[in-house]
């Protein structure tokens, strides 16, 4: 079976992006399940109900996020109505939604983790145990090909983690500095890794933020407003290929469209 799972989507532009490129991506690699990251998906900081429902429609199957989703206040009520957007599953007790699904792809039960990182982050329960705690729970109900999202800022914090769920997992997949990485490999346990997935957003921008305006944050070192880009986007996802019997990665391809792409 194939995962496409789509780098961070960033504002208006990033969603005509998705449109633009995600029917004729599901023609050439036949995904049986689609997951985005969309934590700036409104905007480009956070994301709402009304986001997700257009995302959704889009042909996404399931949202993860990261320390944006709370960007938006009125998405509190929204996570804890839905199963089909998470947040990342460390943080304490208490917060609103879920961490981690099982979804149902063409017959296979994909069990779906969102983690977020420590390292120049929040200070947030640790994800290499919870990950180690999520990942059995998940395979109890039925999940035959587990995928996590590691929302997070250092590439040695995501390798580890990688390394450590090697052959437990079918593939942990980076997501959080929205440039994507060309490390993409199968680790010896049978676990497909990239550190960043990329991003899907407006390419002449500094993150998917004006350039302008990230410009002027550093040159002065005072609060500036942040506002999205305008203009091109380009499309940045993966596609994993797995093994629903052992339940590990067989293959993972990089995608990189840039806006003159097709």
């Amino acid at each position: 079976m194939n995962i496409l799972f789509v780098g961070d989507i960033v504002g208006g532009a990033g969603r005509k992006c998705l449109a633009r490129h995600l029917p004729k991506l599901r023609e050439r690699h036949r995904p049986s399940l689609v997951i985005a990251n969309g934590e700036n998906s409104a905007g480009g900081f956070g994301i709402t109900r009304e986001v997700a429902r257009e995302l959704f429609e889009l042909g996404v199957d399931l949202i993860t996020t990261g320390n944006h989703v709370w960007d938006k206040r009125e998405v509190y009520e929204y996570l804890d109505s839905t199963d089909r957007v998470l947040r990342p599953a460390n943080y304490p007790p208490g917060v609103p939604g879920a961490g981690s699904a099982v979804v149902d792809a063409d017959g296979v039960k994909v069990g779906v983790i969102n983690l977020m990182g420590r390292v120049f982050m929040s200070n947030l329960d640790c994800p290499f145990r919870k990950a180690k705690e999520l990942v059995p729970k998940l395979k109890a109900q039925g999940a035959e090909v587990v995928l996590i999202d590691f929302h997070a800022e250092a590439t040695s914090e995501k390798i580890a983690l990688g390394r450590y769920m090697d052959g437990e997992i079918a593939a942990l997949i980076g997501t959080h500095t929205h440039v994507q990485t060309a490390d993409e490999r199968l680790f010896p346990g049978g676990t497909a890794y990239i550190s960043d997935a990329g991003m899907t957003g407006p390419s002449e921008s500094v993150l998917g933020v004006s350039i302008e305006k990230a410009v002027e944050r550093f040159l002065t070192q005072t609060p500036t407003r942040f506002d999205t880009a305008k203009g091109p986007a380009q499309f940045q996802a993966v596609v994993i290929s797995a093994d629903p019997d052992s339940g590990r990665a067989t293959g993972i391809e990089r995608i990189n469209i840039m806006p003159d792409g097709e």
